[in-house]
């Protein structure tokens, strides 16, 4: 990131409207993910519930609340959304503690306590943990970039301290894999932000005998690198799921089966609604369908990234490239796993997975990016109550350097 340039040098005092190409293609990605729970689910569904729209459903009522927290990241003036940002996160971690307490909590899968009792689904307070990680990463990085000159380096300590809290607490709700994705959201913040990595060294030195030790105490989770590891040996056991998800997608060749009673490979597959959705979409759409999956997402990721760079403000700049890059590799994770080219996680597909955590705080995401979209220099002052002149003005002299490598006027 040390060419890119997150303070733009012309000016932004124009109003600017929202990223109509990015707000498309959230709506196409959201669309073929319904499109896809739809297709794959509904045969599961109509199995375990007596009814085949059963997931479909359930994901889109959740979608009705993720878009709800979409317009409200959208509209919502950046600077009274900083405002919220203590509240907010105290809020998350509040909801992570009570995975904890029992008759709230839900457990399933090995004893993991990921969960909170919802009335219509459970809800899964990590998921929200990685849009706020970013939200105060962000924040924080805003203001260790506002240094005078000549002073001493700001500690990074504040933010260390958080990051470590965030995985640390996934790690006892027994979500390994989300726990360690939270830390490399943590470190992209931390270099998108050029701060001294140094302070996450001893940090970092001190995580890899523990992500060892957390592997091999999880009986689980071992079997998940032996099974990767030695894929013929656990084909019936632990490499099932990927198993099919492979004939699945090997199934749908160039132009694939179709939707219907074609999809032959996918049925066989526990859970499909979950994250291993995308091997139905491989299958009923075939290598022609994954490409266009993966030039939307790529487009996608083209557009966020392209706003964070355009955007005036550092701290909408910083969680925009956070929230985009969430989405983004979350994504080429979840492909992996189902490919078999990664081991077995618990990380879905975003706008695909059901799952109502993911899919609101995706579109949670999806709409705090569409607010940076539309962030101008007015924007940055507006708790000033100064004029437009006094605040690009003020603007111009800010210490860009940490950016560009040139000093403000």
């Amino acid at each position: 990131m040390a060419d890119y340039n997150f303070v733009p040098e012309r000016s932004s005092v124009i109003y600017r409207k929202s990223d109509t190409s990015f707000i498309i293609s959230v709506i196409l990605m959201w669309g073929i993910g319904m499109f896809t729970l739809l297709v794959c689910s509904s045969n599961y569904g109509k199995a375990t519930h007596d009814n085949a729209f059963y997931f479909f459903n359930r994901q889109l009522i959740a979608s009705g609340v993720g878009f709800v927290g979409l317009l409200f990241f959208a509209i919502c003036p950046l600077n009274k959304l900083r405002k919220m940002l203590p509240v907010m996160c105290l809020m998350t971690i509040v909801l992570c503690l009570m995975v904890f307490v029992p008759g709230i909590r839900y457990e399933r899968n090995d004893g993991a306590h990921r969960w909170i009792k919802m009335p219509v689904f459970t809800f899964q307070p990590s998921e929200v943990l990685k849009l706020m990680i970013i939200l105060f990463l962000a924040n924080f990085f805003d203001k260790y970039c506002r240094k005078e000159d000549g002073a001493e380096d700001k500690t990074v300590s504040p933010a260390v301290v958080a990051l470590v809290l965030s995985v640390s607490i996934v790690i006892f709700q027994k979500d390994f894999s989300t726990s360690i994705f939270i830390l490399c959201l943590g470190l992209i913040m931390f270099y998108i932000a050029k701060a001294k990595m140094m302070w996450l060294l001893p940090f970092c030195v001190l995580a890899i005998p523990a992500i060892i030790l957390a592997v091999l105490t999880e009986q689980y989770r071992v079997n998940r690198i032996a099974a990767y590891i030695n894929p013929n040996e656990f084909s019936q056991t632990f490499n099932f799921q990927v198993n099919w998800s492979k004939r699945a997608i090997t199934a749908g060749g160039f132009w694939g089966q179709g939707i219907g009673d074609g999809l032959k490979k996918l049925n066989n597959i526990p859970e499909i609604q979950s994250d291993y959705i995308f091997a139905g979409w491989a299958e009923a759409m075939g290598l022609i369908g994954v490409i266009a999956y993966l030039v939307l997402l790529i487009m996608f990721t083209y557009k966020a990234v392209r706003i964070a760079l355009k955007c005036p403000d550092r701290f909408a700049a910083f969680a925009t490239f956070g929230c985009a890059a969430a989405i983004f590799v979350q994504s080429m994770i979840n492909i992996g796993v189902v490919s078999g080219i990664l081991p077995s996680t618990g990380i879905p597909l975003p706008f695909f997975s059901c799952g109502g955590s993911s899919i609101i705080v995706t579109l949670c995401m999806c709409g705090f990016i569409i607010n940076a979209s539309k962030c101008d220099s007015d924007t940055l002052y507006s708790e000033k109550s100064a004029s437009q002149d006094s605040s690009l003005k003020d603007y111009e002299n800010l210490d860009v350097s940490f950016f560009t490598g040139r000093k403000g006027k």
